[in-house]
């Protein structure tokens, strides 16, 4: 497999700017306590930009949603059953997000790109377009729910009626970092007013910041982090994340008709590895932090042998 070839040229970055980050962490050119903060500037800031932006182009009417509606269903399922494998805590809801949220952008988009072209971009963006509202609502609401409950048994806030613990959860997921600018630029999308160039280019660089800046902080974060302590755990979500969500996907899309690229595209985006997006999760619920961050090195190491395994049976498989 030479350099150029299309998993090696999309992985290598993600692999290099979190390895970037882990020698800064080591020489100390990032502290420790400054890792909040700039968890903060990733989260509340350069996510904000990025997914308005993109979802201030999206036109509903445009998009095909079988195989996308398909591949939600999928992730739900595998999301919610190992909820249950692993208990009902705030803990597990993260590592559960782990296992189901792909990085689509940072790898996804030229992976897919250099090797469907562009019906298969056309195809991802579509996904793109809604995943994180979908997998991240979806977790957030479940994150809430939990962290109510744990509040109330701990004393840390008293006990609420389900139906009010159930509505402020969906007021927080609304109300939130991550689904409120999907929201605010989808909306702002169907008035087709388009932004602004003096609007747009600030919102393009803060966005632009936001995958490498991401990444080495991932790298800083793991450059502390006791990973052999984590490697096994880390190890098993990755192999749940590259091998059995792709696995399910790929079977699932074949139970209910999908072929060619719908199929190979949903397949390609499963087999990912775990998204940066759950590191800021942990991050910001202070779940997990440290077998998120290995989950997030173990993942990507292993997507260059899954995702090529899949790239390379999917063409095989009967029309």
């Amino acid at each position: 497999m030479t350099l150029d070839h299309p998993v090696l040229s999309s992985l290598l970055p993600v692999v290099l700017l979190i390895f970037i980050g882990f020698i800064a962490g080591k020489a100390k050119l990032i502290r420790g306590e400054a890792v909040r903060d700039l968890s903060n500037l990733v989260f509340l800031v350069l996510t904000q930009a990025l997914l308005f932006r993109t979802m201030s182009t999206v036109h509903i009417e445009q998009l095909d949603f079988r195989s996308v509606a398909l591949y939600y269903v999928v992730a739900g399922a595998l999301f919610i059953a190992l909820l249950l494998i692993q208990g009902l805590n705030s803990r597990s809801a993260v590592l559960a997000l782990a296992a189901i949220f792909s990085n689509t952008l940072m790898i996804g988009v030229p992976l897919i790109g250099l090797a469907y072209g562009e019906a298969g971009l056309v195809q991802l963006f579509t996904l793109i377009s809604m995943h994180a509202l979908v997998l991240l609502t979806l977790a957030t609401v479940v994150l809430e729910l939990l962290v109510a409950q744990e509040n109330a048994r701990s004393g840390k806030a008293a006990p609420r009626h389900m139906l009010a613990t159930v509505g402020q959860a969906v007021k927080n997921a609304i109300i939130h970092p991550v689904p409120l600018p999907i929201i605010a630029g989808l909306l702002y999308a169907q008035t087709g007013w388009g932004l602004h160039p003096v609007v747009e280019r600030p919102l393009k660089l803060l966005g632009d910041a936001f995958g490498p800046v991401a990444l080495v902080l991932v790298g800083v974060t793991l450059a502390q982090a006791a990973i052999g302590a984590q490697l096994k755990g880390a190890l098993g979500i990755s192999l749940i994340k590259t091998v059995l969500h792709p696995v399910l996907m790929g079977a699932a899309g074949w139970l209910f008709g999908l072929r060619g690229m719908p199929l190979a595209v949903m397949v390609v985006a499963a087999s990912l590895p775990v998204g940066a997006n759950v590191f800021l999760f942990s991050q910001r619920y202070r779940k997990a932090e440290d077998l998120v961050t290995a989950s997030v090195a173990v993942s990507t190491a292993l997507a260059l042998v899954s995702v090529s395994l899949v790239m390379a049976v999917l063409p095989k498989l009967p029309g």
